[in-house]
């Protein structure tokens, strides 16, 4: 019997966790979450958990599983991912992975390139190069010892160019040649869902969706966790804007508008990563779920 690995993937707010829960329902199966965000514990508010009703609608799983003081990688995450659906597809059919985090969706999907390891301090010192020398060093140096990559990646992107720069120095060949490489076969078939709304429609729901999050508590969240906020997972939207509040740099009121902004051009990101494959099949966010149940089990039959 085949294992079909079924993905709900969008931009934020359009509707996933709703959706996913009520066909992992139907189909009496579990959910993976695949949304970075959602993996830390201290971090509820601002990341949009599914509520404590919906987490016992249906078993999920990376749900708040480890710290912000965790380290914790995509590399992480693909290889837990894959043991847990080894257990998962002992019992079902049909796993539901849910998520807006491509790049992690991608990992457990298709595998993820494989890179050497960085030598120690060096992106230290590429950091350092950086805001001693400029941006223009960093790109001079790539365009010599990766001109491929140079000609295809983001130049204004700095995290981007040092991380080629790791990897070319580290390993003394190009990063390029290590992108693309033959990536394993899995033991399950991917099918993918995307949901949609017309731009304004998801502009309405992102700005309801960060009032509801500061009627909630978001602010008192954010300060609990102000002694952390240079930890990784809290530089991120919603808990970024209101440290600028807390130490006096924002209105509370310019910071809630920030967070609508940042969010919507978060969204735009999404939708650029999602619509590059185009093995996902795309449904208006208000589709009836019953829909796309029948959509899925003729793929699968």
């Amino acid at each position: 019997m085949k294992k079909y690995l079924v993905c709900i993937v969008g931009s934020t707010a359009i509707g996933k966790t709703s959706k996913s829960i009520a066909l992992a329902k139907s189909f009496e199966t579990e959910i993976i979450s695949a949304d970075s965000r959602q993996f830390y514990k201290e971090m509820q508010i601002g990341t949009a958990v599914p509520s404590a009703e919906e987490l016992a609608a249906v078993p999920h799983h990376f749900i708040q599983h480890i710290s912000v003081d965790d380290k914790y990688a995509v590399g992480d995450f693909e290889n837990q991912a894959l043991q847990k659906l080894k257990q998962l597809f002992k019992k079902h059919d049909v796993v539901f992975m849910v998520g807006g985090s491509g790049l992690f969706i991608d990992a457990v999907t298709k595998g993820l390139d494989k890179f050497p390891e960085v030598k120690s301090g060096l992106r230290e010192r590429l950091n350092n190069q950086l805001e001693e020398e400029g941006l223009a060093s960093l790109q001079d140096q790539l365009k010599i010892l990766d001109p491929v990559y140079a000609e295809t990646v983001d130049m204004k992107n700095p995290r981007r160019i040092i991380r080629a720069l790791e990897i070319s120095i580290s390993s003394g060949k190009p990063f390029s040649s290590f992108l693309n490489q033959p990536k394993p076969d899995r033991f399950f078939q991917s099918i993918k869902i995307g949901l949609e709304a017309p731009r304004e429609i998801l502009y309405q729901r992102i700005n309801q969706r960060v009032d509801q999050m500061i009627e909630e508590g978001l602010l008192k969240e954010a300060k609990n966790l102000y002694a952390q906020r240079h930890k990784k997972a809290l530089n991120t939207i919603g808990y970024k804007e209101l440290y600028a509040h807390i130490e006096g740099k924002y209105s509370l009121d310019f910071a809630i508008a920030e967070i609508k902004k940042n969010t919507r051009r978060f969204a735009k990101r999404q939708m650029t990563w999602f619509r590059r494959d185009n093995t996902i099949k795309w449904f208006p966010y208000d589709r009836p779920s019953d829909e796309i149940a029948e959509y899925l089990h003729q793929k699968i039959e």
